[in-house]
């Protein structure tokens, strides 16, 4: 029985003495066997034992058959998939479903590498055919070794983008031109999968050129021209993002000359009367009509000229206005040749059937070289608002003509603004490729709605699911008018404003401070760099670090290297400043190479995952939250000035980026993002949920008021997910009537006017469910969705209907949250777990002031993977520490309730060094951890 158990969950039978004996005691138990019976197997009766369960289950066990399976149903996607991992675990999916015992992992992984290894030589040989001798001559040329010794150009190919400055934005210009008179490189890798191309990038971006060059041929080209695929697109998305920041400054720097104006405005205006009565003085004074005109041209002379005084009625004109455009000029001028630029060698192209504004492009491109002040006007300006409209356009000589500058930063502009929104795409980015080709057809998508449906609870037509929803916001707004007299905490002031008053504060109980100090003093003292060994022992996560290329490390001491490599980076010491305070024999070259060469952000997460998996078996955690809910926010890192991601943020008060941490309500970090500070921090709040991979599976989001708006509640909702925001001012956005002739008795004030347009939510019903179904295939992440779905958006009726959705989603949760005070309570507290973690990483990161000093995007993503493994190998060691304390104390006669539980916390740090001379221990084995902690009820 104890064999037919464990084969039924491994799908193998392991060897007997490394059964835990916690299952043998299990099955004993169920089976009402004596507590004294051990099982005492001989290697004939085990043999029998395999064979009568094998026909019992009627398991294929012929190894033949098995690597023939295996063999087959790894040669299906050796040529889409390149993670090892994942080829082996399509290799155990398939061998289950066919009923065959599985083999030995050796077995297992011998089969992968072999064949991936066939696969990826197919793979090089297929591009060296396409390579024509003078495409192989030009790409050898790249790895050459110069005059004076360096590899420029392939240091050049690898090179990271650099802060949006008019310089690097001239200068990433003349790399794409670079990179496309390489060759057209889509040809040689025509039918390779995305992740191969990704994965051979990856790996040319992490080797010199002296590495390369030892390579075979086909391989060495083949990496080169993915790098030169990859670094292409890659630079199309920079260039983009350096303009559109280039514009965004513009667009500051002429708000800031508004506002200097606005405080020279009496002067202006001043003047601008004394020449008005000057000249009134003048024509009152002289009858002749010919000798006024002399006149009034003198005056205009001695006042500063006509231009001049044109230019300061423009600027009193802008200012009663509110205009701020006719002050781009000024600024725009000097940046005028490299915006030009940016026009010419991104392919720029209308998501919509509306040219309007593709023609204005092509119109001033035309006139790029037009001395004139003023151009006929002849193309349709729609695109633009009505004070662009007042800032171009000019009537002369009953003509109406464009004023060319204006025009020109009008169309500027809009190009930001609807690469922005999605209603122009770049082709051959990613970033800002046309998103609808991303999405699933509907014939794709509609043989899945039904269980989708299903699942979600939803009604499977569009009439139904919007009478639920409306019926949903009836009930839910019925029934907080009803119970509206007897919610003492909801004031509804004389004007109508709705506030909500403070709850008591909770004190700690007095039991509370007297546990609290027990288990700080049992607490054993530990150094960061011990925490990486222990939590390493016991969930292996080192495991997945390794050569990018999918070989095994060739190093002996690889364990080592990699702990302390992850150390050096995640407490933000550097791998030179580790070195110098290690005893061993380890550089900071040494771990440079490790970081460059075996660690990528996907093998931290895989890494990091194992570490909350092994943290969900914990008892413990289960008295701190469910691990259903999620709190969401954002920490400001201080980055190198020269990353292209780094920005002022208003809010942080900081120069950097943002680290967006989702943290359960069990206090472990699930996921994290890095991202600019200017970014909404919204976009990005569904996608850590659909990235989570590890065993807690949360379906409730909470955030502060960044983590919100319309189209983010709407698609939280489509996607299953509860999104509860903690919104500083609530009361000040809008309550949404079910319809307009809906009143109530003693809510009314809350709600607006306006009333959900529920005919565009149905209408647009069957575009909602191919967004989301296309999220759910992987075809594409929410937060590229989101970004695209902003109040920028006047052409995409998508946006309307996420909007409308958005609309309804969040007036029943405002309605919730001050109706249902626990709610306030429980989200109050997630969020606070949300804090409280991110004070906790920032004590870990305790290196170079906490600054991160990679260039590129992807080695500051690599810094914050590396401080989250760190974070969470301390909060699962801290666990491991409080479980044994709490049952030892237990066990002594304490008195511990489920709510004294409840208020500890693993972010401790007073018991963890992080400073002094670094020695590391992998001889003596941690103690056993044991998984029996008793929760009180």
């Amino acid at each position: 029985m104890i064999l037919l158990k464990v084969f039924q969950k491994l799908g193998y039978f392991p060897a007997p003495k490394l059964i835990p004996g916690a299952i043998i005691g299990h099955i004993r138990g169920e089976m009402e066997l004596p507590k004294d019976l051990v099982p005492d197997i001989t290697p004939r009766t085990l043999y029998k034992y395999h064979a009568a369960i094998r026909t019992h289950l009627k398991i294929n066990g012929d190894i033949k058959h098995i690597r023939h399976v295996a063999l087959k149903a790894i040669s299906e996607v050796v040529l889409v998939m390149d993670d090892p991992a994942d080829l082996i675990n399509v290799a155990i999916e398939t061998l289950v479903k066919e009923n065959c015992e599985l083999p030995a992992f050796s077995t297992l992984d011998l089969l992968v590498r072999h064949l991936r290894n066939l696969a990826h030589q197919r793979i090089f040989q297929t591009v060296l055919s396409r390579l024509t001798e003078a495409e192989q001559a030009l790409l050898e040329k790249l790895v050459e070794t110069n005059p004076t010794g360096y590899f420029t150009e392939f240091n050049r190919l690898r090179e990271a983008p650099k802060s949006a400055t008019l310089t690097h934005l001239e200068d990433w210009t003349t790399r794409l031109t670079w990179l496309l008179s390489l060759g057209n490189m889509a040809r040689l890798l025509e039918d390779l999968a995305p992740a191969k191309i990704t994965h051979f990038a990856a790996e040319a971006r992490a080797l010199h050129a002296d590495d390369l060059r030892d390579f075979t041929l086909p391989k060495r080209l083949t990496l080169l021209v993915c790098l030169i695929y990859q670094e292409t697109i890659s630079t199309r998305d920079e260039i983009a993002d350096m303009f559109l920041k280039r514009m965004s400054k513009l667009h500051d720097r002429a708000r800031e000359e508004l506002e200097r104006l606005r405080a020279s405005e009496r002067k202006i205006t001043e003047h601008l009367v004394e020449v008005l009565a000057d000249l009134l003085q003048t024509t009152t004074e002289t009858e002749d009509d010919a000798k006024v005109g002399s006149l009034v041209r003198e005056v205009f002379q001695r006042e500063g000229g006509i231009a001049t005084l044109q230019e300061q009625c423009e600027q009193v004109s802008a200012h009663h206005g509110n205009r701020y455009q006719p002050f781009l000029w000024r600024f725009y001028a000097s940046h005028r040749k490299a915006l030009f630029q940016v026009l010419k060698v991104l392919d720029i192209h209308a998501t919509t059937a509306d040219h309007s504004l593709m023609n204005a492009v092509t119109f001033i491109l035309e006139h790029e070289h037009d001395p004139k002040k003023y151009l006929e006007a002849t193309i349709d300006l729609s695109f633009a608002n009505g004070d662009w409209l007042r800032t171009i356009q000019k009537r002369r000589r009953g003509k109406d003509w464009f004023i060319r500058q204006h025009l020109e930063t009008c169309v500027l502009t809009y190009v930001a603004t609807e690469l922005k929104t999605g209603d122009l795409c770049i082709r051959g980015s990613e970033q800002f490729a046309d998103y609808r080709d991303q999405l699933l057809s509907w014939e794709a998508c509609e043989p899945q709605v039904a269980d989708y449906c299903q699942q979600l609870g939803f009604e499977t037509s569009a009439q139904g699911f919007v009478e639920n929803l409306k019926r949903w916001l009836t009930e839910v707004a019925l029934e907080v008018d009803r119970t509206k007299p007897e919610n003492q905490e909801l004031v509804i002031t004389e004007k109508g404003e709705p506030m909500l008053k403070k709850p008591l504060r909770k004190t700690a109980p007095r039991s509370f401070a007297k546990l609290e100090t027990a288990v700080a003093e049992r607490m054993p003292e530990s150094h960061v760099l011990d925490v990486l060994c222990r939590i390493d022992y016991w969930t292996k996560w080192t495991r997945h670090l390794g050569p990018l290329s999918g070989a095994d490390p060739k190093m002996e001491d690889a364990r080592a290297r990699h702990i302390l490599t992850a150390f050096a980076y995640a407490s933000y010491l550097g791998p030179y400043q580790l070195a110098r305070h290690f005893h061993g024999e380890i550089t900071g070259d040494m771990l440079a190479t490790i970081n460059r060469r075996h660690v990528t952000v996907e093998k931290l997460e895989a890494a990091i995952r194992d570490i909350i998996n092994r943290f969900n078996r914990c008892p413990l955690p289960r008295c701190w939250g469910t691990g259903k809910r999620v709190a969401a926010d954002g920490t400001q890192y201080d980055l190198a000035e020269e990353n292209l991601l780094a920005e002022k943020h208003i809010r942080y008060g900081g120069f950097g980026g943002i680290a967006y941490h989702h943290v359960s309500d069990m206090y472990i970090l699930l996921f994290s993002h890095f991202i600019a500070c200017g970014v909404w921090e919204a976009v990005h709040i569904i996608d850590g949920l659909m990235k989570n991979q590890s065993d807690i599976q949360p379906d409730t989001i909470h955030a502060d008021t960044q983590g919100q708006n319309l189209p983010v509640f709407a698609l939280s909702h489509l996607l299953g997910i509860k999104l509860m925001p903690r919104i500083r001012n609530w009361k000040d956005l809008k309550f949404y009537r079910p319809s307009k002739d809906t009143h109530y008795q003693h809510i009314e004030s809350l709600f607006c006017e306006e009333a959900i347009d529920w005919e565009l939510i149905q209408t647009h019903w069957q575009d909602l469910l191919r967004v989301v179904l296309s999220i759910k295939a992987g075809k594409v992440l929410p937060s590229m969705l989101l970004r695209k779905l902003t109040s920028y958006s006047r052409k995409n009726r998508l946006y309307q209907a996420f909007r409308e959705l958005g609309c309804v989603i969040r007036t029943v949760f405002l309605l919730q949250y001050i109706s249902d005070a626990k709610l306030r309570e429980i989200i109050q507290q997630t969020t606070n777990k949300m804090e409280q973690f991110n004070a906790f990483s920032k004590w870990l990161s305790f290196g170079n002031d906490g600054k991160i000093n990679a260039l590129t995007t992807e080695e500051s993503e690599k810094h914050i993977k590396y401080v989250d493994l760190l974070a969470n190998a301390v909060i699962l060691d801290n666990t491991f520490q409080l479980s044994k304390i709490l049952k030892e104390l237990i066990e002594e006669g304490w008195s511990i309730t489920r709510d004294e539980l409840a208020m500890l916390s693993p972010y401790m740090t007073h018991h963890v060094k992080r400073f002094g001379n670094y020695v590391m221990d992998l001889e003596t084995l941690p103690q056993p951890i044991e998984d029996d902690f008793p929760i009180p009820v």
